[in-house]
């Protein structure tokens, strides 16, 4: 049986990768958004974090958090989360063909990945690159020609409150070659 090691600092500011099971191009479709966001709801008004930034692309999805002082528990978050729309969604997304033993074991969907990818951001300029990398992402994965034109991201918010000019990275070639320190 693996052992992961996570990060386990409270108050801490982490970026977060999920996949979708099988990198299914589900995440964006309105019932999955609107699951998500009303789990997100849920969580944080039991347990709560801030979400510093979000992207949500079809078969994955990025973003930034910082948890509150003395509370290192975002995996417990993410269970609850990912529980609750992959419930929301089960009529609909729920592939029974799919379902093997281990995953039927472990109580799992078929929507999500078993796990996730974290990173502790360690101080205000890998904040920042992630921050970037997160809103660029789209264009990345040729969704899109300019970070604004995709409309499931925190770039907007980001905009609006003029931390980011309109035209961001509209004259950038690629993110793609950025040193995360991964």
């Amino acid at each position: 049986m693996s052992h992961y090691r996570r990060a386990n600092t409270p108050g801490g500011s982490y970026f977060f990768t999920l996949v979708s099971y099988r990198r299914q191009a589900i995440l964006c479709d309105e019932p999955i958004r609107n699951a998500l966001r009303e789990a997100i709801k849920t969580a944080q008004s039991s347990r709560p974090f801030t979400i510093d930034a979000w992207v949500l692309l079809p078969d994955h999805l990025h973003c930034l958090w910082t948890l509150p002082p003395e509370d290192a528990d975002f995996s417990g978050r993410w269970a609850l989360i990912k529980r609750r729309v992959s419930l929301a969604c089960a009529e609909h997304y729920k592939r029974d063909e799919w379902l093997s033993i281990s995953k039927k074991n472990h109580r799992e969907s078929t929507l999500w990945q078993r796990r996730f990818w974290e990173h502790q951001i360690r101080d205000q300029t890998d904040y920042n690159r992630h921050l970037d990398y997160i809103h660029y992402n789209p264009v990345k994965h040729g969704l899109c020609s300019s970070p604004v034109d995709w409309p499931y991201s925190t770039l907007h918010r980001y905009i609006g409150a003029e931390k980011y000019p309109s035209n961001w990275a509209a004259s950038m070639a690629s993110f793609d070659n950025i040193d995360f320190g991964e």
